[in-house]
């Protein structure tokens, strides 16, 4: 029995194309950087700007809170990261809250970003988060956030909190924090 010479078949011919074609587009998308996700939707702070007027007598206050975007593993050179879902809490059963600032900082106390710049209202019993991805650890072992707010008088203060999560394989690591008053 010899080697025909006889021409490819027109399926053989399909299917190598279709191979070359599905190999080329895998090497497309494995070249491309992996963008950060998020489970929840980012919140549309212009949806919730609002105009504060002197005249509404409000009692304003700072709150600091802790916030981990790695920690340490292991030793002091070997940090696992973490996802961070950062709540601002409206205690209030009956008036909204006013956040004015909220300002995240790295481990080095340089400002990293501030998620808005003009106040924003909470509803009551609403709360708002703000979730810093697993993929985005530019705080570090020491981040943290500076809050500036205002309620109105007999208002309740709003209530900050982190949630810091992280898996790996079978084993999973969480834990919380709670904001600090600074005023």
């Amino acid at each position: 029995m010899g080697f025909s010479n006889r021409a490819t078949s027109p399926i053989k011919t399909f299917a190598r194309h279709l191979l070359l074609a599905a190999t080329l587009s895998v090497a497309l998308f494995a070249c491309k950087e992996p963008e950060p996700t998020s489970s929840v939707k980012p919140v549309n702070w212009k949806e919730r700007f609002i105009e504060l007027n002197e005249s509404d007598s409000l009692v304003t206050g700072s709150t600091y809170l802790s916030v981990y975007s790695q920690i340490y593993s292991r030793s002091e050179s070997r940090t696992h990261d973490l996802t961070s879902t950062i709540s601002m809490r409206n205690t209030s059963l009956t008036d909204s809250i006013y956040m004015l600032k909220a300002d995240y900082y790295n481990t080095h106390g340089e400002l990293l970003r501030t998620y808005f710049k003009n106040p924003i209202f909470i509803s009551p019993m609403e709360t708002i988060e703000i979730v810093i991805d697993e993929v985005d650890n530019e705080g570090g072992t020491g981040a943290n956030f500076i809050f500036d707010w205002a309620v109105r008088d007999e208002t309740h203060k709003p209530l900050f909190e982190a949630v810091m999560i992280s898996t790996s394989g079978q084993q999973g690591i969480s834990f919380t924090t709670q904001g600090v008053s600074i005023e």
